[in-house]
């Protein structure tokens, strides 16, 4: 047997291992590796098929048919001994082999006359590609076929109109009137869309879901699913929208997929269909509510007219309710009253404001309010935000420009006017809420005197920027902190920034001998390294005429490391021939303004900027980045970033050229990446040496061979971790400090200084020279466990812990509830393990209690955890027999914290389930496990949509893949409510987080809504508590 060189995703056989060992290993390189138990039955389930189908096909042509059933049925059987109730004689052949075609109800007893509907053009088992080509049928008499035998369809177009809908209308009208179900989801963008379409389709009992944004769409597919109760579905997924030209006369392309053939992407269009459906950008239509609307919307993309939406009920997108719940968490849980909030330009900041003072006035009854901005336009627009939020059009009143208000109860302001205000003769509580637009801005004079004065309940802050260009901090007035930062994924998926191509290039620079402090690169030696290198220039310039497509229309913005390396790139570039020239905050505004007004024009192409990220540097056209010094923190990496990342006229993404030398060794690429591609550590290695494969749509990142050896050479150095480093951050700090002021002047992340299980805070300090308490007997292995604690973020259990750990003697076990012995249980099993017997828990306390060392350290990081966690929890509260179970819902758990919770896993039965479910009898409840990533670390189509949040409150589940509709589960799921049962939901993202297994979010109880299917049944659960927002962005099966 012939192996060609290439790549292959063979199940090595017996023949293949045989060619294997005959090829020579000093030329050849030949990469195995084991398969995977998560899908390792798809593959070998492959094999098995291949071979079968072989064998069937080379048997005799005499009574082949009754050869083939036999050879069928006796791989059925040895199947059926193997494991009796997932194959039994009811998967046997019946001979002689037969195919079932159709079941269908007699019209008419007498005449006995079926009512057969046709079948589809393309058999329901087989898949095809259909082209509109001579001699087969066009997609839109292929369509035709399908809709009379579908119990459901789903149309998923992003332009629907009436030339095309109508050469489907009768089936299309005979399929609803038959009460068969018909969703339809499109767009108004281009105004291709046709009212009169939408409205056929309500009218016939079509359900219909419009986006209405018109500049951009994220919808761009076209495709059909229809749903078939046999278990024979079918799919068309294409270029076809729902025109007449697409349908019949087109050049278009369209595959047909069967349910048989392709049963993994039916399922995961199914999936991303509904997850779209429930998604608050598919708006609802009704004709007679909408058609207004729907008009003006179409109408928008060929006028210049605005669309008016103040008639419309405002609902926050995903990434603004994730902001909204993160300030809820730091007001009802940390009792933190300031809160500044950092987001993009355009991704609406300010409607989070006016969703927000909602939330308060239901909270507060009518709170004053005074929302300050610096320019006119942005307190005009705001006002009328937070009017069509709380639909009261008489809602403010405004202070700039000559308006002044008559009655300062809901007041926007200029800091100007606020500026010329007699503060005496205002109370500092006159504002119960006070929201600063474009905060930046405030460690301005006249902004820090306003804020120093105003003492009000709720101070927000709105910023795209919180680093200044003079280097002041804001954070003083929100205790350091950032209650929240829309990640720059989400802002990307949504559309709601330019897409960006980065390029990671090498400049032949070597930096590994600059000086270095806490603060990064010595900027001096930067200057003196980057100055008046004319070969490094030349890079730059030849990098811009590779990647940039024309360099004479480009509008660029280079981050420089100083004035002086600002001033000398520009006149390399003008030196060239490329227009350029130089600000930063030290030039005047008058300087800022003029150079600003020629890159728009592109009088100049490139403006080369000394710590200038958003003061007179607001230009939507920049359509390049040039990053021509280092940047560590990814705060500021992204701020320059997003300079770029504005949306504009005619730009259809941002090209980002970072110039990348050799780095310090204690320089950290891993936090640019990390925000780049929203991972771990661990992942950005993995994503750079795969090339990025998992970006929002549009984007790209792209790094040269050097580049990236340097890039992962430093990555392995820091993600392997370095114990020293913290050692000398701890030393530079220079006084004794606690766990959390440590993490908070280091700028360390708490997982960062537990990620190798024998580094703790004790070890740390003992290292520095600090004192510690006494180890104790055991320490070196419950010092291995403190890291397995991370995820506690259950507030109750938090506060029992602490309260309990603060004691200089162990609790007495007898005198708790048996909800606080269950904690101390599933403390138990997390610190020793459940490998060792023990005699009580008494016996476990008293051993942890001899370990002072531990004690204090366990009272600094549960301190941290709490101060840190980001989710408002719910008790389990409704059933009398859940008082004794120490859960929360939206908190997180280890399955041994789960399992001591209900009583399933104690000192007298250590041991952890081995399956995904598990029934507690004294509670009457199913506990489902779930994990969404099936596989680690790699893309398997055939497991990701099994089990997927379609909604914040709708779950999709897959059981046991042996559990059938009939069984007493399946009875026991199915009826629950009925029954009296609960089923309760734990699901996390992956198996792992690093080294460590990781927790399960709790969401709640679920509520049945459907089912479909058995072995495996796949179930839709309703949640009582919607998940929280960040943990719905992972959970969801479609971007965006």
């Amino acid at each position: 047997m012939k192996l060609p060189k290439g790549l292959y995703e063979q199940l090595i056989t017996r023949e293949i291992s045989e060619a294997l060992a005959a090829l020579d290993l000093n030329a050849i390189r030949v990469e195995q590796a084991p398969l995977d138990p998560v899908d390792s039955y798809d593959i070998l389930a492959r094999h098995v098929y291949s071979v079968l189908n072989r064998v069937l096909r080379a048997l005799p042509e005499t009574e082949r048919l009754d050869q083939q059933v036999d050879v069928c049925n006796r791989v059925l059987k040895l199947l059926a001994e193997r494991i009796k109730s997932a194959t039994d004689r009811g998967s046997m052949v019946q001979p002689p082999a037969s195919a079932l075609l159709s079941i269908s109800e007699v019209v008419d007893q007498a005449l006995g006359e079926p009512r057969l509907p046709g079948r589809p053009y393309v058999p329901l088992s087989a898949s095809d590609l259909l082209v509109n080509a001579r001699g087969e049928p066009s997609v839109g008499h292929a369509l035709e076929r399908e809709i009379p035998s579908a119990d459901r369809i789903d149309i998923l177009c992003a332009f629907v109109r009436w030339n095309g809908l109508r050469l489907l209308l009768p089936q299309l009208h005979a399929h609803c009137e038959r009460g068969h179900a018909l969703r339809v989801i499109t767009t108004t963008y281009t105004g291709s869309t046709e009212r009169r379409a939408l409205d056929a389709l309500v009218e016939m009992g079509g359900k219909v879901k419009v986006s209405y944004e018109t500049r951009s769409t994220r919808l761009h597919a076209k495709a059909w699913l229809f749903h078939r109760e046999t278990g024979f579905s079918t799919a068309y997924i294409g270029s076809s929208n729902l025109t007449q030209w697409a349908l019949v006369d087109g050049v278009e392309w369209n595959v047909r997929l069967s349910q048989v053939t392709a049963p993994d992407i039916l399922e995961k269009f199914h999936a991303t269909f509904d997850s779209y459906w429930e998604e608050p950008d598919f708006e609802s239509y009704d004709p007679i509510r909408d058609a207004e609307r729907f008009d003006r919307a179409v109408a928008s993309t060929f006028e210049a007219d605005t669309l008016q939406i103040a008639a419309l009920d405002v609902i926050p997108y995903p990434h603004q309710t994730e902001i909204l719940e993160r300030l809820s968490v730091e007001r009802e849980r940390h009792h933190r009253y300031r809160s500044l909030v950092v987001a993009a330009t355009g991704t609406g900041k300010t409607i989070v404001a006016a969703l927000d003072y909602r939330r308060l006035r239901e909270q507060m009854g009518n709170p004053t309010l005074l929302f300050v901005a610096h320019r006119k336009e942005l307190l005009g627009q705001s006002l009328a935000a937070f009017r069509q939020v709380l639909r009261d059009g008489a809602f403010g009143e405004l202070y700039v420009d000559g308006h002044r208000p008559d009655e300062w109860r809901h007041v926007f302001a200029s800091v100007q006017s606020l500026a010329q205000l007699d503060l005496s003769n205002l109370r500092p509580d006159a504002f119960d809420v006070v929201i600063v637009d474009e905060f930046h801005h405030a460690a301005a004079e006249t902004y820090s005197r306003l804020l120093d004065y105003l003492k009000p309940q709720i101070l927000l802050g709105l910023t795209a920027t919180p680093e200044r260009a003079d280097g002041k901090s804001v954070l003083g007035w929100f205790d350091g902190r950032v209650a929240i930062e829309l990640r720059l994924w989400e802002a990307l998926e949504r559309g709601l920034l330019c897409p960006f191509h980065y390029f990671g290039l090498h400049d032949n620079t070597d930096l590994s001998h600059v000086s270095w402090s806490r603060r990064g690169y010595d900027v001096g030696e930067l200057q003196t390294l980057y100055t008046g290198n004319h070969a490094r220039a030349g890079i730059v310039a030849k990098a811009i005429q590779d990647k940039v497509a024309d360099h004479r229309r480009m509008r660029a913005l280079g981050f420089c490391v100083s004035i002086a390396h600002a001033e000398f790139m520009a006149r390399e570039f003008n030196r060239i021939g490329l227009p350029s020239a130089a600000i930063s905050s030290q030039s005047t505004r008058e300087e800022r303004e003029d150079a600003l007004r020629k890159l728009r024009s592109r009088d100049v192409n490139i403006l080369f900027a000394v710590d200038l990220f958003n003061e007179g540097v607001d230009v939507p056209e920049i359509d390049t980045v040039l990053f021509l010094r280092p940047t560590e923190s990814a705060t500021l990496f992204l701020q320059q970033l997003g300079r770029g990342l504005r949306q504009s006229q005619g730009k259809s993404c941002l090209t980002v050229l970072d110039f990348i030398g050799n780095a310090n060794q204690k320089f950290r690429f891993d936090q640019r990446y990390r925000a780049l591609t929203e991972t771990t550590r661990a992942g950005v290695v993995r994503q750079i040496e795969d090339g990025f494969p998992y970006l929002p749509a549009g984007c790209k990142i792209q790094l040269d061979r050097v580049a990236q050896s340097l890039i992962l050479e430093n990555l392995r150095r820091t993600i392997g971790g370095n114990f020293g480093t913290f050692v000398r951050e701890l030393k530079d700090i220079g006084r004794d400090v606690t766990l959390a002021e440590f993490l908070g002047e280091a700028g360390v992340a708490v997982d960062e200084l537990y990620r190798n299980p024998d580094w703790t805070w004790t070890r740390l300090r003992r290292e520095v020279g600090l004192p510690t308490a006494v180890p104790g007997p055991r320490a070196g292995q419950l010092s291995k466990a403190l890291s397995r604690l991370l995820h506690m973020d259950d507030r109750s259990r938090l506060a029992f812990l602490s309260g309990v750990l603060k004691n200089d003697t162990p609790p007495q076990i007898l005198a708790l509830e048996e909800s606080e012995r269950r904690i101390l249980t599933g403390l138990h099993f997390t610190l020793w393990g459940n490998k060792e017997s023990w005699p009580s828990l008494e016996a476990s306390m008293a051993e942890l209690w001899a370990h002072p060392a531990i004690l204090s350290e366990l009272r600094e990081l549960l301190f941290v955890l709490e101060d840190q966690s980001q989710h408002l929890t719910f008790s389990l509260d409704g059933r009398k027999a859940w008082e004794s179970v120490p859960l929360s819902v939206h908190a997180s758990y280890s399955l041994d914290e789960i399992l001591t919770a209900f009583g399933e896993m104690t000192l007298e039965r250590p041991h952890r389930i081995r399956e995904g479910t598990t029934r507690d009898e004294e509670t009457d409840s199913d506990l489902f496990f779930v994990t969404l990533e099936k596989t680690e670390g790699k893309y398997s189509p055939t497991t990701m949509y099994k089990d997927y949040a379609v909604s914040p409150e709708l779950f999709h589940w897959e059981s046991q893949s042996v559990t059938s509709q009939a069984s007493a589960t399946g009875q026991r799921y199915i009826n629950h409510r009925q029954r009296g049962s609960s089923i309760l939901l734990f699901v996390r993202r992956t198996a792992k987080v690093g080294s460590r297994t990781a927790p399960y979010i709790f969401l709640g109880s679920a509520d049945y809504v459907s089912h479909e299917r058995e072995r495996p049944i796949a179930f839709l659960w309703r949640l009582r508590h919607p998940m929280p927002a960040d943990f719905f962005r992972e959970a969801k099966v479609a971007a965006g």
